[in-house]
């Protein structure tokens, strides 16, 4: 970490016995925020940080630019930048092919894209473990695809077939994968947040409750700045942090909520400030570079799976195209959209691990060509795989899928003419 500048804003609960005057958090620095175009001021890491003290013990830091004078210190390897640019290349490629099936008609209902993001599910979930869960928003399809549901899966759901992940009755908003751990997309603001606290509390009663030593798996819950003007958001913080619960909440602050400017919207703009009045640690990171929100994510991970509570990261981002395929994008500034279309963390990525001689530009190219086979192979599966039954219909509607809604043989019982009779004693 010598090698670094600080690139985040670190804020910490403050100890029980301090001053009631005190502040609630430690601010390192004042950086520009949300939108700005001038680059973070860096400090050196020995000059900025406060003494140990047993508030700060588990503060969260993220690396900034490498000094590039001292090379043996790069923050990733060969293989880990490898398979990081792999996982953002299948986001980006798979959510443009997503529009082009979308407006050929092979998609319906609302479709968001993740382009643009892909800094934030890369650089969490990538660190992730298999029985570690992750819970998603609307904006999910990438989030799968990171924690390991495979391409055809995600697009066969997205084309609402039986081969989908949820066999056709998710689509594009709430995909679930009981294998890899991934509970869902939300279509409503903040609904996935209690759900991935009661994950959390999961792993942590399965530990002290059922004595399972082995339980310490770690719940992601992924949200966007609209969402933390919501109630369910800081209930879930306080239960968290009461509790001290294995999770990590990661705010994708997109700047926009729909079409509505986070800097309208909310009274202090910056979301991580929220985490210390729970007692827990608030993180601001560049969420445009995926090595700033590794670093970030590495420690909140761990800390969560060492038993040290949650963590809220707010990781300042942008989508480079509208709210849902649906939106002409028409809200916010041409100049706005440069800005982070210049930053794009793709190309971020390949010009640092070019830069730094980890890998050369046929090796980038053989994975875009890989890519390409895979989310072209995931269209065609999904495109021949057939639609969901009629009989599907009412599955997981009720706990006993042949009780009230399928009759004995099989047939529905709405469509019985005597079905209304008795209902009100059923």
């Amino acid at each position: 970490m010598s090698c670094a500048f600080l690139s985040v804003n670190i804020a910490q609960p403050n100890p029980l016995t301090s001053n009631r005057h005190s502040t609630n958090a430690i601010k390192l620095f004042s950086p520009s925020f949300l939108g700005s175009t001038r680059k973070l001021r860096p400090h050196s890491l020995s000059k900025s940080l406060p003494s140990p003290s047993k508030s700060l013990r588990s503060s969260v830091f993220a690396v900034s630019d490498v000094v590039k004078e001292l090379k043996s210190n790069l923050l990733i390897t060969k293989e880990e930048g490898l398979e990081l640019y792999e996982d953002m290349i299948l986001g980006r490629a798979f959510e443009d092919m997503c529009a082009q099936m979308y407006y050929r008609g092979k998609m319906f209902g609302f479709v968001h894209l993740y382009n643009g993001q892909e800094a934030v599910s890369t650089g969490f979930i990538k660190l992730l473990r298999k029985d570690d869960c992750v819970v998603s928003t609307y904006r999910d399809h990438v989030h799968a695809l990171s924690k390991g549901v495979p391409a055809r899966a995600v697009m066969s759901e997205l084309f609402g077939k039986t081969t989908g992940c949820c066999r056709g009755q998710g689509g594009s908003m709430h995909m679930f994968d009981k294998e890899h751990n991934v509970l869902g997309g939300f279509a409503f603001i903040g609904e996935g947040i209690p759900v991935a606290t009661g994950a959390a509390f999961t792993s942590l009663y399965k530990r002290y409750v059922l004595k399972e030593a082995d339980s310490d798996a770690v719940t992601l819950a992924f949200f966007g700045d609209g969402t933390c003007n919501n109630g369910q958001f800081y209930e879930c913080l306080n239960m968290a942090a009461l509790w001290k619960l294995p999770i990590v909440f990661v705010v994708e602050n997109n700047l926009w909520a729909i079409g509505m400017s986070h800097l309208r919207a909310t009274s202090d703009p910056e979301i991580w400030k929220k985490g210390p009045a729970f007692g827990m640690s608030g993180v601001h990171v560049d969420g445009m570079d995926v090595l700033k929100v590794r670093e970030v994510a590495k420690e909140a991970i761990l800390r969560a799976r060492r038993g040290e509570g949650p963590t809220l990261v707010e990781c300042e981002t942008y989508r480079f195209r509208g709210h849902s395929l649906a939106d002409p994008d028409e809200l916010r500034d041409p100049d706005e959209k440069a800005h982070y279309a210049n930053r794009d963390p793709i190309t971020a990525l390949k010009k640092y691990m070019i830069e730094n001689k980890l890998v050369n530009e046929s090796e980038l190219k053989a994975i875009e060509k890989k890519i390409d086979e895979v989310v072209e192979d995931a269209v065609e599966f999904a495109d021949e795989s057939p639609l969901p039954p009629r009989s599907q219909l009412l599955e997981n509607v009720f706990a006993d899928p042949k009780g009230f809604g399928i009759a004995p043989d099989g047939t529905y019982r709405c469509e019985d003419p005597k079905f209304t009779q008795g209902t009100a004693h059923v």
